[in-house]
């Protein structure tokens, strides 16, 4: 596979240089060179998951890595399925909250940490990475333990649920994390500064777990043909729809990825909350990031998404027309209000799956099913939940062992000098 860096595309390299840099030179994200569609798509929906995903990364990746080898490496990763729920006539919620931190995070940092596992070797590795919420657990417990890698997590403090935080700031051993006193994007810059610094990285053997790497995206990519191929037993004629609850827009990237692919996927929608920068440039054009304003939905309260050239290139290379995207943002009261008629139908959610099924509810018309995603489970958000729905939600194994556990977390300024100094000290 071929993968040229966005900022400087003379830099190209293959799928495991993608992996272990993580970033390209003047902090440009990887993308492929082909994205050609897979031929025989029915097929393709008709196999069982696993075997489904690895001969969809198997042609992603141009071979690089065999079907065979990507199926042992998935068996590992993807232990858990994806269910679809229906919530009303024509929608219906792809759950990918049953990994073992109840967001969908986990299939891809699993599969990232596969990738290093093969790719890696002896040296030891330092992962930095920032998190709005729910990247911090599914890479914290996908990495934890793991020989020769210690993985540093920085995550806006006061920002993200107390449970959220429990989930990987409890660990210890060889994850170390942060609370910086900022926002989500002050962390992400943060990250991007480690890969800059030239002198620190002839010291450190570094990379990030963010959606920044391709690794991360390409995971996504197998979820979005399962949504399809269970949905299409059911609305074998309806055209699909999915909207896609987008912060950093890793999400949104790998299912636009999808349809490149060939999913027969009608259009998508870019659902965001309040913290809007993509919904309004999509409307006028004008790329005006603004002060990110904290929501229910925090996993998405981010101004300035790292995918969003990911997103742009599709469309300027001709892989996608412009009219397969529709955006909105969908403010606090909405956001509730969602949740509550979710509810009131039989379905539980939380806030980011809530803003997507509202945005889905604005924009589907006869003809069409859509589909939303579920990014994480209800009880991740258990206050937020239970003070809006006015009922009491119960913790599921995962997040009751941790509710009581110590957080071990250190706490900085949003100040790279700090950050520098604490990862030297982990040599």
């Amino acid at each position: 596979m071929q993968l040229y860096n966005l900022k400087q595309p003379e830099q190209q390299v293959s799928f495991e240089q993608a992996v272990l840099q993580g970033l390209g030179q003047q902090q440009g994200l990887f993308f492929p060179k082909n994205l050609k569609p897979i031929e025989d798509i029915d097929a393709l929906l008709a196999m069982d998951f696993n075997s489904r995903n690895a001969s969809v990364l198997a042609h992603l990746l141009d071979h690089e890595l065999s079907e065979e080898v990507l199926k042992g490496m998935l068996d590992e990763a993807f232990t858990f399925k994806a269910p679809l729920k229906q919530v009303d006539d024509n929608s219906y919620c792809l759950e990918l909250f049953h990994g073992p931190t109840l967001a969908f995070k986990d299939f891809g940092a699993r599969f990232m940490a596969q990738c290093l596992k093969r790719f890696g070797g002896d040296e030891k590795l330092t992962i930095v990475t920032a998190t709005s919420g729910d990247t911090g657990a599914a890479v914290a417990h996908a990495f934890y333990g793991m020989d020769n890698v210690d993985v540093v997590i920085m995550y806006p403090k006061g920002k993200i649920s107390l449970l959220q935080e429990k989930m990987f700031c409890t660990l210890g051993k060889n994850i170390k994390t942060i609370a910086v006193e900022g926002t989500f994007d002050d962390c992400q810059q943060l990250v991007k500064q480690t890969f800059d610094d030239q002198d620190l990285r002839s010291q450190m053997r570094l990379n990030s777990a963010n959606s920044i790497n391709i690794s991360r995206i390409a995971a996504q990519v197998c979820y979005y043909f399962e949504a399809v191929a269970q949905l299409k037993q059911q609305n074998a004629d309806d055209k699909v729809v999915i909207s896609v609850p987008s912060g950093n827009f890793g999400n949104l990237t790998a299912g636009l990825m999808a349809k490149c692919l060939g999913l027969p996927v009608e259009r998508f929608i870019a659902a965001t909350n309040v913290n809007d920068t993509v919904p309004r440039y999509w409307q006028t054009g004008n790329w005006a990031p603004a002060v990110t304003v904290p929501t229910l939905s925090n996993a998405m309260d981010v101004c300035e998404p790292n995918n969003w050239p990911r997103i742009e290139e599709m469309f300027k290379v001709g892989l996608l027309d412009k009219s397969c995207l529709s955006t909105t943002m969908v403010d606090e009261e909405d956001t509730q209000l969602s949740m509550r008629q979710m509810y009131q139908q039989g379905f539980t959610s939380e806030p980011h799956a809530a803003v997507a099924y509202k945005a889905l509810k604005r924009s589907i018309v006869d003809g069409e099913v859509g589909l939303f995603l579920g990014t994480a489970h209800p009880a991740k958000f258990k206050e937020s939940v239970e003070n809006v729905l006015g009922q009491p939600i119960a913790l599921p194994k995962e997040l009751a062992a941790c509710a009581t556990e110590d957080i071990l977390s250190h706490s900085f300024d949003a100040d790279y000098s700090a950050l520098r100094a604490f990862l030297l000290a982990q040599r």
